[in-house]
């Protein structure tokens, strides 16, 4: 994944630039990035923040961003921002994007004569293909319009200009961007839980396709939103921020109501009900005010050393860190029917090694419920997770030990009143070793959002998706 934001201010913009940014390193660990703009001289950072975090990268030498108007990136992917010279003029580009065709566009790009000078480990900087794409149009919007065009995949992207920040959402609004105000200008991001403590208030939501241009005294509208949206439901379930709203929808509230609904209907008997934390914290309080049972901690995050929510590449690596960040509460885990809450489920391995810790440190009953639906299909549209084929779904690996063949009747696994979807559940839960599990309902998961079905991409729980 990845997360943005832009200042454009009647004052320096550096502060709030380098705050705005630190509120998005929830949503990678790779690289990150920060660029000013002032008297037409770019002023560029980019470091690798695996090891360490945003803020003691580029604190020391925040003095160096001078000017009114900057854009910064956390990524997972590329380094960035990248600074292009072209027939548009100058100027400094991030994104947010997966392009699952950038072999296609990258021959595209060199048989027009352009050339790629941002490459890591030989292979083309993502972000640097897209400023390519943009300046072989006539204008900023015809080039943008040509990377919606042609990118397989989604791409948001923020351009740092002479008069101004232009941005531009996916062309089905797979990811967001949100415009605050205050009184010295406005910023841009991907979450807007970053304006908060800035004081910036929300000012609207830019609409699926749409391109606005935004200077110190106000923004203008370059192209008109798209009716069609397919924002992803995965950012409410995982990536987003608990206080962070998006198209006007909190996080933490529509956490909580997966839990109430979930709650509500189910007749689990049990003592408490916990959070394998942090993402399952919001659905676990609503489960336990929908059911009318305790909620307590049973497992808690040590957050002194493991506060980063991303993980390593490595799988190995990701999942010893998932193990030594979660500590049991043994005292309150001693003879207890507990109901344990998460986000989801994608390999099963992580869940599985927490659950067998459980009943050893004396839990009685192990009950598992998910905010969202089975994963049965890989992301095209985001960077989600590190895993290379669908077969790394647990879910695959049961319907291949099902059918004989992993792609076989996925409709039908999809669909949560047959017996299929059934017995995936159950060969699930014995996977994990738990005593009950159950899932959320793709019903519920559009009615807690209060967005209808076709404005929401639930492609990874049922296949379906439109565009590229």
């Amino acid at each position: 994944m990845g997360g943005f934001f832009g200042v454009v201010s009647n004052g320096p913009c550096n502060p709030d630039l380098f705050y705005g940014i630190d509120y998005h390193s929830h949503l990678g660990t790779k690289r990150a990035g920060m660029v000013t703009l002032d008297e037409n001289l770019f002023h560029r950072s980019i470091h690798n923040i695996q090891n360490s975090y945003f803020r003691t990268k580029f604190g020391e030498d925040l003095e160096k961003f001078k000017g009114n108007l900057g854009i910064g990136v956390i990524s997972d992917t590329d380094a960035q921002p990248i600074v292009v010279n072209s027939h548009l003029g100058r100027f400094a580009i991030v994104t947010v994007a997966k392009i699952n065709n950038i072999a296609e566009l990258e021959q595209e790009c060199l048989n027009k004569n352009q050339q790629f000078t941002e490459l890591s480990s030989g292979a083309t900087n993502p972000t640097e293909l897209v400023a390519l794409m943009i300046t072989q149009g006539k204008t900023f919007v015809d080039g943008i319009q040509n990377v919606y065009r042609k990118v397989k995949g989604s791409c948001s992207m923020l351009i740092l200009t002479n008069d101004g920040i232009i941005a531009a959402r996916d062309y089905y609004g797979r990811t967001p961007i949100v415009i605050g105000k205050k009184s010295s200008g406005y910023a841009l991001a991907f979450d807007s839980h970053s304006f908060a403590n800035l004081d910036y208030a929300i000012e609207r939501f830019v609409g699926p396709g749409e391109i606005v241009k935004v200077t110190a005294n106000g923004y203008e509208q370059l192209l008109a939103p798209n009716e069609k949206m397919q924002i992803c439901s995965f950012l409410w379930i995982y990536y987003g921020y608990p206080s962070s709203e998006y198209e006007g929808v909190n996080v933490e509230n529509t956490r909580y109501m997966y839990g109430y609904e979930m709650g509500r209907e189910d007749d689990v008997e049990a003592d408490f009900v916990s959070a394998i934390p942090d993402s399952g914290i919001g659905m676990a309080l609503g489960y336990a005010m929908g059911k009318q049972i305790p909620y307590r901690r049973g497992i808690i995050k040590y957050t002194p050393t493991w506060s980063r929510s991303f993980m390593p590449v490595n799988q190995e690596t990701r999942e010893h860190v998932a193990r030594m960040k979660l500590l049991p509460n043994t005292k309150i885990l001693e003879g207890q029917r507990i109901v344990f809450c998460d986000d989801s489920i994608v390999r099963g391995t992580q869940l599985r090694d927490n659950v067998r810790k459980l009943y050893e440190y004396g839990a009685k009953e192990v009950h598992i419920r998910i905010s969202c639906p089975p994963l049965l299909y890989g992301c095209h549209f985001l960077n989600f997770s590190a895993s290379k084929t669908e077969m790394e779904l647990i879910t695959r690996q049961v319907i291949e030990e099902l059918e004989g063949d992993s792609t076989k009747n996925l409709h039908l696994y999809c669909d949560d009143t047959t017996p299929q979807y059934a017995n995936l559940v159950e060969r699930i839960r014995q996977h994990l070793g738990v005593d009950t599990l159950k899932f959320n309902k793709l019903a519920t998961i559009s009615k807690a959002l209060g967005l209808p079905k076709e404005r929401i991409c639930t492609h990874c729980f049922d296949g379906s998706s439109f565009g590229q």
